[in-house]
């Protein structure tokens, strides 16, 4: 047995320091008290892992805890460390084991204190590796036998023995050098207690009553100035100069020139191209919109001066206040209703959809909660020929605060809820109502689109309610209300990891939202595939279950089981608190809709009776994925509390434990 450290004594002046005997070997901590001799923990660094192979959750996991190490590379280990092996304290354990490999177990849940333990027997070996199989009986009661409990052996006092230390002790103490000054004060006896007054008197004329007491230097206390303020002031160079532009005579000057005419003959040949009459009807419809927009508004108007007005004009509406062009009423759906989002058709001209949502805080929509579930929530599509009824009338379980078109498919609509949840509409079959494409003169060929605003509006028509297609699970997707959304473009897509992969479908399939939880998710709209077959009872129950003849089955795979494909969360670093994002901003080059022209040849290819490729989203799953290498992966936020911040997608691998993390926040 190794000799005890032995107790310093303390004193009340001086701190003390002890210098001990370095024993050989450390007696080892062993479990003998918890009836477990066998057992000595011990703390194996992330050097001593890998030096080992035992490195947590890679070499040990939680299904094979333990690791054979040979007991020849264990004595390398000492003589390359020494005492720094996280295996000293075990030495004289290991010198004395019968056996050529040694069994490490990884203590996951630190039953005996310390992330690892040895087990220093060949029978507790034998007894890990293969434990004895139980009767029947004792399986049973196995897990109600208590464990032993451990008995707390309260120390033993031992006289002090001394090594020494009292010398350092009195070599540290403080000690007294300097010489003391004794000072005797002494007054005549007959004035102890007498009466004492005072009085005013001339300082000068009484000799030894003032004393001038000047400052001089005394040089056995020089101080060396080791710092010093000083100032400064830098004052430019003026030097004044002066010059004179020559001046010189003004001479007036005038010119004359003639306009160049086409003949009449000339004049015959244009009036009868082609060429002219396809150009003048090209350009036709674009000089009507700028003639009316003349009209709208002045664009002669100086911009910089109507940023800002003079304090004479305060109250009065003068030219800087935008005018009202146009204002869109319902009669029936608007009643005491906000706008939350508004977006123009990216391809009709005209045509705009706004959401609305009712005006009331969080107890008054808590305290009005069946009545509000009366009432649709609604997204309307508004046109400037008829500014009274809407067109189209999308409705959604709850109200829509955020919602976008697809950038592949203006005919889909992905919109977000107050309760978390994520809408999918398909308004395809209506998309003949809302379009309106009409060919230019007999001699023009090419397409043109004439804007709604110069049709003439159609009353016989009624709006048209459309149900969601999808909505996905309440349980999975946010918790609070989704502050934004965005369509992916057609050009790459990402996985669980944030991984970005080139889209070989050409369609836009995953979304991703921001909530007031703090958290953003991405969502993708393809069937996923199944790990394990689907039974036939559970197809003939999906065969069987009868679909409504007005809600579309594009997504019908989707709705209630819906789940987002990653979640990010933003922390605020090492706070347990969490960024509250309110809107999005990914790469300019990832978000623009793609041209007119593209989506137009669409449309046509659908109405000639080729498949919609959202009809079939299985095809759009494509097993091999061909990574895109240097994709920026960053995306800006902008949160509750009013900052930017600058995040990644991309989750990275945390080094300790081997877990996939989200990525910090990189600028802020």
């Amino acid at each position: 047995m190794a000799p005890k450290p032995q107790k310093r004594k303390r004193t009340k002046h001086a701190k003390t320091k002890m210098t001990l005997p370095v024993s050989e070997e450390a007696e080892p901590l062993n479990m003998e008290s918890m009836g477990h001799p066998e057992i000595y923990p011990l703390v194996l660094t992330t050097k001593t892992q890998e030096i080992f192979n035992c490195r947590v959750d890679e070499d040990v996991t939680e299904e094979q805890p333990y690791k054979l190490i040979k007991k020849e590379d264990i004595f390398v280990d000492f003589a390359n460390r020494a005492a720094v092996s996280d295996f000293y304290p075990v030495k004289k354990i290991v010198q004395e084991y019968p056996g050529d490999e040694l069994l490490l177990v990884y203590d996951r849940d630190f039953k005996y204190g310390l992330n690892f333990y040895l087990i220093g027997t060949e029978e507790g070996k034998e007894n890990y590796l293969n434990p004895p199989e139980l009767p029947e009986e004792q399986e049973e009661y196995k897990d109600h036998i208590p464990e032993e409990t451990y008995i707390y052996r309260p120390p033993i006092s031992k006289p002090w023995v001394s090594l020494g230390s009292e010398k350092e002790i009195e070599e540290e103490s403080v000690k007294e050098s300097t010489k003391q000054i004794t000072y005797m004060i002494s007054r005549k006896r007959s004035e102890f207690g007498a009466p004492i007054k005072f009085s005013d008197q001339n300082a000068s004329s009484v000799k030894d009553a003032y004393i001038e007491c000047t400052a001089y230097s005394d040089k056995n206390f020089t101080l060396k100035q080791l710092e010093r303020d000083v100032g400064m002031q830098v004052v430019p160079q003026i030097k004044e100069t002066s010059t004179q532009t020559r001046w010189t005579h003004p001479k007036n000057a005038a010119t004359q020139y003639y306009p160049r005419e086409f003949l009449e003959e000339e004049k015959e040949a244009l009036g009868q191209s082609k060429t002219l009459t396809e150009f003048l009807n090209s350009v036709s419809t674009s000089v009507e919109i700028a003639l009316q927009q003349n009209e709208i508004m002045n664009t002669f108007i100086h911009d910089w001066k109507c940023l800002a007005e003079e304090e004479g004009t305060f109250g009065d509406k003068t030219d800087t206040h935008l005018k009202e062009y146009q204002s869109f009423t319902d009669l029936h759906s608007l009643t005491e209703k906000m706008i939350t989002c508004v977006s123009w058709h990216p391809v009709i001209y005209g045509l705009i959809a706004v959401s609305v949502a009712v005006r009331l805080s969080f107890e008054e929509r808590v305290h009005f909660s069946g009545k509000l579930l009366l009432q649709p929530s609604l997204i309307l599509f508004w046109s400037f020929s008829d500014p009274i009824h809407p067109q189209l009338m999308l409705e959604s379980p709850d109200d829509i605060f955020c919602f976008q078109f697809c950038p592949t498919d203006p005919n889909i609509i992905a919109g977000g809820c107050i309760n978390g949840q994520v809408v999918m509409w398909d308004i395809t079959a209506h998309a003949d109502r809302i379009e309106n494409i009409k060919a230019g003169g007999s001699r023009s060929k090419k397409v043109t689109l004439k804007p709604m605003f110069l049709l003439e509006p159609e009353s016989n028509k009624e709006a048209i309610y459309i149900r969601h297609c999808a909505v996905s699970s309440i349980e999975s997707g946010h918790r609070k209300v989704i502050t934004d959304i965005h369509w992916l473009p057609d050009t790459f897509e990402i996985n669980r990891l944030g991984n970005v992969f080139e889209n070989r479908s050409g369609i836009s399939c995953q979304l991703v939202t921001c909530s007031a939880d703090c958290t953003i998710c991405f969502w993708d709209i393809r069937p996923q595939k199944a790990l394990t077959p689907q039974p036939q009872a559970e197809k003939k129950k999906e065969e069987s279950i009868e679909i409504p003849f007005d809600i579309p089955s594009t997504f019908l795979h989707l709705d209630l089981s819906w789940k987002p494909l990653s979640k990010i969360r933003l922390s605020k670093g090492e706070t347990t608190l969490d960024h509250c994002p309110t809107k999005l901003s990914l790469s300019e080059d990832n978000l623009l809709f793609k041209a007119q022209e593209k989506i137009l040849a669409q449309s046509k290819a659908v109405k000639a009776g080729e498949m919609n490729p959202y009809q079939n989203l299985e095809n759009a799953l494509s097993n091999i994925l061909k990574p895109i290498d240097d994709f920026c992966t960053k995306f800006f936020v902008g949160t509750e509390e009013g900052e930017v911040i600058y995040t990644d997608w991309k989750m990275e691998r945390d080094p300790e434990t081997g877990r996939f993390m989200e990525c910090g926040i990189t600028m802020r």
